[in-house]
């Protein structure tokens, strides 16, 4: 009942206009002009969410930290996603035609030039962290934390893993599979903002539950809700192994783990873990849509 006291809808679309600014300054078209012309497609599409980025903020804020410290780091989370959705798309991994009802990199830009644009969004978000952070906000030392967490959340023991295990492991692997691929980037999104913010390890420790349980849930809800419009059925999902009923199930366990980890950090932040808060149920109820 917390999250409902909250206004995340114009919280969150107040915190996209901010971060479509940001990206948009972020990758200038430069020379060669069509790899940032396909970098910009991607993370600038329009109708995209901004998920991990508004997550980091969001953590960021919990422990009192300001925005222009989580921003570097949020828009990188934005161009490392749009690199993993970039490649996912592929034919040689997903073979998605189509992205956020737009037609994926890769079809209008050619296989080429789309895994081009994903390698070279990866290092830029590093160089993005490390050059635009205000080091008066943030130490070094958590900026190198930072960095390491973001590598090792999309790495071959984090989202690669995931998408190997996708493309050769069989049914059983799902969980697996939905771990690496989706709850990683959550994992990632929510302990960058709380680094950033100057969380405890403890406090840490509970984000990277946290995000990792949200990632999850907002994938698995909406592989339930494709299944119900479209009768498409993504290949490692609970939906397609398990059926609708069980991914509903797996959804609900999902929230509650969410939840109990913020429970653990409103005592001592209170209203502040609303916006947190908030997202879980987002994640699993889709209670309103973005214009």
């Amino acid at each position: 009942s917390a999250s409902y006291q909250f206004d995340l809808k114009t919280y969150w679309s107040d915190l996209i206009k901010e971060i479509n600014q940001k990206l948009e300054e972020a990758i200038p078209v430069q020379y060669p002009k069509q790899i940032y012309e396909a970098m910009r497609y991607s993370v600038l599409a329009k109708g995209a969410k901004r998920a991990p980025p508004v997550m980091c903020v969001t953590a960021c804020e919990l422990f009192g930290g300001s925005r222009l410290a989580a921003f570097p780091t949020a828009c990188a989370l934005e161009m490392v996603h749009a690199a993993s959705l970039i490649h996912d798309d592929l034919p040689c991994m997903d073979d998605d035609p189509s992205r956020r009802g737009q037609p994926s990199n890769h079809t209008v830009f050619g296989e080429d030039m789309a895994i081009l644009a994903g390698d070279a969004l990866f290092p830029l978000g590093f160089r993005h962290i490390v050059s635009h952070t205000p080091t008066d906000l943030v130490p070094e030392t958590h900026l190198l934390r930072v960095i390491a967490e973001i590598a090792r959340s999309v790495g071959s023991t984090g989202m690669a893993a995931g998408q190997f295990i996708d493309l050769r492991g069989g049914p059983n692997a799902v969980d697996f599979v939905q771990d690496k691929k989706f709850g990683e980037m959550g994992e990632c999104s929510a302990v960058c903002g709380g680094l950033l913010g100057g969380a405890s390890d403890d406090e840490i420790q509970h984000l990277r539950n946290y995000g990792r349980a949200v990632g999850v849930l907002y994938q698995v809800v909406d592989d339930i809700l494709e299944e119900e419009m479209k009768g498409k059925m993504k290949k490692k999902s609970y939906v397609s192994v398990y059926g609708v009923a069980k991914a509903m199930e797996v959804a609900e366990e999902l929230r509650k783990q969410a939840k109990q980890e913020l429970v653990k950090l409103a005592d001592k932040y209170g209203d502040n873990v609303l916006p947190l808060y908030s997202f879980v149920d987002y994640a699993a109820d889709r209670g309103f849509t973005f214009a």
